[in-house]
């Protein structure tokens, strides 16, 4: 017999080794992964290194696993090894509880476990999920201590934790050291740069990086679209399509989140056919993202359709086609398709109730409201947030119950910010209650200085009352404060080009010809009986230079321009990011019926069609 020989012992252990490591690698649940657990303390192999770490990594990295389990498996073993430890910080690091991973470092520090290289990116992994800035700079000083700073996977993972915590002083002066710049490097520095709002150093880097992927890629598209450029992301999106780089389903949900912003319907349909094209599978991100951008674009239908096609309808499904009910102004609709997801056995969540009491709110629905908001409480256990109370103020306020907005303000539990005293003002501006109006402005330029929009309604609120002495004081105020007023500007979507206005263009290679046809439109406008409504401008001028400047608004520019490019009896649809003043809106109707056009503008706050010299919102907006 060898001398090298196993033993028949030996050989019964080697048998039951492979057998337990191959049940291991084909364990699909706990069920049969507590089964292979319990042979394994019969055989005795439950104290062997390596099952037990197989059995560990199962339970807590598996998509199958259970975290608990997993640790209590963990703390059975008197001497775990440096594998069992990085297994069960990767576990949490991976999960809802990232603290964990940094209490059970802490554990390692007191029992003088040693560290390696593979320790700190589940560390830092962590420190990201909780924006924990001061652990991620006591890890920082670990990894130099240990001698491993030039450890490109913990450098990148550290970079990437000071870029998406803000820190991105300390990610510049990081990325500058390295030696060795891999695209993960890259990456973490433009999405840095995207989540502080730096888009011209983000698009620098973006310029300056040797090879992109399409994760660098989809981070400036998101960033573009988070900064509210969604016209340079859509320029962007081009730009990868003609370097050949494929989308992934973030990339077309942050395009189509840009289609959405800008009413480009031509754009978003091109997209939804390149999924279905190429068979990607809308997940719900990606079926949101859909329906968000048809209900926007102003094309419910397609939007339901979307909705309908979709395998699995989660509550934000429902929620977007929801919302989208509300910004089109059908309050009625909105609250069947509310019943229906209820009927269907979805579970409204405080996102639904956003968007169905803004529903309620632009319908004028405020009974339906009322017991809505009730309803929150008593019957689905939800507590109001400030968001749900803003759309109550917005409601009341709107009906012109301004009393009860303003009771509603005083009883709720929470302090009041600026965006419920926005609506109370903007109440108090539609309804012409000055007196309030001035207190509740005066208090919201405090709340919020930095906001352009409330000195520009604490300024309406003098001007209308005539006490222009204070007007110009506002206006002066927020001069001093080096707050600009945002400029109307409006949008215009035809054939796949984005046309884009603002109040008194003169920048537009059109624009002669877009002057001399609005000249011609005013004297058929004035046939009609047309008269300008200047009450909305706040400027101490006089009749006829009023009459000048609200003729120059953007969304008149775009629908004149929308009458010279599109063919008789087309569809005008027109994007504005501030919301529509009373003079154009009665300009619109009468276009509508002048020129038999169907006109669909999308204003700061909703929809509204102009039909036959009506409008869907029926002059309640």
């Amino acid at each position: 017999m060898s001398l090298f020989a196993l033993s028949p012992t030996n050989q019964f252990m080697e048998c039951n080794m492979a057998q337990t490591l191959s049940m291991l690698q084909t364990c699909s649940s706990m069920e049969e992964l507590k089964q292979v657990h319990a042979q394994m303390f019969k055989t005795g192999l439950v104290s062997s290194p390596i099952p037990a770490s197989r059995l560990l990594t199962f339970c807590s990295l598996s998509g199958s696993g259970n975290l608990c389990y997993a640790r209590k498996l963990f703390d059975s073993f008197s001497s775990p090894d440096i594998f069992m430890w990085n297994t069960m910080i990767r576990g949490y690091s991976n999960s809802n509880e990232p603290e964990e991973a940094l209490h059970l470092y802490h554990q390692m520090l007191c029992h003088s476990v040693p560290h390696n290289k593979y320790t700190f990116p589940s560390l830092l992994k962590a420190c990201s999920s909780l924006s924990a800035l001061e652990e991620t700079q006591q890890i920082h000083a670990h990894i130099l201590k240990l001698g491993l700073g030039s450890e490109v996977y913990a450098l990148n993972s550290l970079l990437h934790v000071y870029a998406v915590t803000g820190s991105i002083t300390m990610a510049n002066l990081l990325f500058d050291r390295l030696h060795q710049r891999d695209i993960v490097s890259w990456n973490s520095m433009i999405n840095g740069y995207t989540k502080c709002d730096e888009m011209e150093k983000a698009n620098e880097c973006f310029k300056r990086m040797p090879v992109k992927n399409v994760i660098s890629w989809t981070a400036m598209i998101s960033g573009y679209v988070g900064a509210g450029l969604s016209k340079e992301a859509l320029n962007l999106f081009h730009e990868m399509q003609n370097a050949g780089v494929k989308p992934d389903i973030v990339t077309l949900a942050s395009t189509l989140s840009a289609c959405a912003h800008l009413g480009a319907v031509d754009q978003g349909s091109w997209i939804h056919a390149y999924i279905d094209k190429n068979r990607i599978h809308i997940d719900p991100v990606l079926g949101c993202a859909l329906i968000d951008m048809y209900a926007k674009c102003g094309s419910m239908e397609e939007a339901l359709e979307v909705f309908r096609s979709l395998k699995n309808k989660s509550a934000a499904s429902w929620t977007a086609v929801i919302d989208g009910f509300a910004i089109h102004g059908q309050g009625r609709e909105a609250l069947d398709w509310l019943m229906q997801m209820q009927r269907e056995g979805v579970k409204p969540n405080p996102i639904t109730f956003v968007a169905i009491l803004t529903a309620c709110s632009h319908a004028g629905l405020v009974d339906e409201g009322k017991l809505l908001f009730e309803s929150m409480n008593t019957v689905y256990k939800l507590v109001p947030s400030i968001e749900h109370y803003g759309c109550m103020v917005d409601l009341l306020g709107r009906a012109g119950l301004l009393k009860e907005a303003k009771e509603l303000i005083e009883k709720m539990p929470l302090a009041p910010n600026a965006v419920i005293l926005g609506a109370l003002l903007n109440a108090c501006r539609i309804h012409r209650h000055f007196q309030l109006g001035k207190q509740v402005g005066k208090l919201l330029v405090e709340v919020d200085p930095a906001h352009r929009g409330r000195y520009i309604h604490l300024a309406s609120m003098h001007a209308a009352a005539g006490e222009w002495n204070q007007a110009v004081k506002v206006r002066r105020q927020m001069k001093d404060w080096g707050v600009s007023k945002l400029p109307g500007c409006s949008v215009i979507s035809l054939n796949g080009i984005v046309h884009q206005f603002i109040a008194g263009d003169d920048s537009h290679p059109n624009k002669e010809e877009i002057y001399h046809t609005w000249a011609q439109m005013l004297g058929r406008l004035k046939q009609e009986g047309y008269k300008p409504e200047t009450g909305d401008l706040l400027l101490d001028l006089e009749d006829e230079e009023k009459e000048t400047a609200i003729q120059q608004h953007s969304e008149k520019l775009a629908i004149a321009f929308g009458l010279i490019r599109t063919n008789p009896g087309k569809t005008i649809r027109i994007f504005k990011n501030l919301r529509i003043c009373e003079d154009c809106h009665s300009v619109a109707k009468l276009i509508s019926k002048i020129y038999a056009r169907d006109i669909v503008l999308r204003d700061r706050v909703r929809f509204h069609l102009f039909r036959d010299g009506k409008c869907s919102c029926g002059d309640y907006w």
